[in-house]
């Protein structure tokens, strides 16, 4: 194992690399056909798989394809001043998808879903451009992908009077004016997808 820059890391050997290609490539492949492709004993390939998984290298994740159930991905690049707070101040918002802190000029970049373009517009306008911390917020929609965008979805939402952030839909002007589908974890909710 690696150290850099404070971040344990796991060094592969080539049969590691095979095995994760293989996994990659298909999900579902058995060990028995690991083990005959990286020329190794099936109980060799088991525990390689379990060192990997344990490591936190592999993961075996259930997702949908994104936009083969027609929902928009929204890519966010932020200037904020205080990236790690406004990162997680959408841990608990289910369009939200993932988020990092980069380096640059823009020091995070977030990933949003939802069922149309001003939805997606409106959280970025509700939530992110009008962040006191939020010096610039540049919101652009994914139109097409090299890859099949692959992501897990909560897609079991308790709906309440509230939103996960603490706002009601009903008293919002992007709501209100149509220009927003609500949160899917509000009872105002007005989309069709959650």
């Amino acid at each position: 194992m690696g150290q850099s820059g404070g971040i344990c890391s796991i060094d592969l050997d080539e049969k590691d690399r095979i095995i994760v290609s293989l996994f990659e490539k298909n999900p579902d492949i058995s060990q028995a056909d690991i083990a005959e492709q990286v020329g190794l004993s099936q109980p060799t390939v088991g525990a390689r798989i379990s060192k990997l998984k344990q490591s936190g290298v592999i993961s075996m994740v259930a997702g949908m394809s994104l936009m083969k159930v027609g929902l928009k991905l929204a890519k966010v690049d932020v200037t904020a001043k205080n990236s790690v707070e406004l990162l997680n101040k959408f841990r608990s918002c289910p369009y939200f998808l993932n988020g990092f802190v980069v380096s640059g000029r823009e020091n995070l970049c977030l990933f949003f879903i939802a069922e149309d373009a001003s939805t997606l517009d409106a959280i970025v306008d509700k939530h992110i451009r009008s962040d006191p911390s939020v010096v610039e917020a540049d919101l652009g929609i994914v139109m097409s992908s090299v890859n099949e965008m692959i992501q897990p979805l909560r897609l079991s939402v308790e709906k309440g009077e509230k939103t996960p952030c603490g706002l009601n839909c009903v008293e919002c002007g992007y709501y209100t004016s149509g220009r927003c589908l609500g949160c899917c974890a509000s009872k105002a909710y007005k989309g069709s997808f959650w």
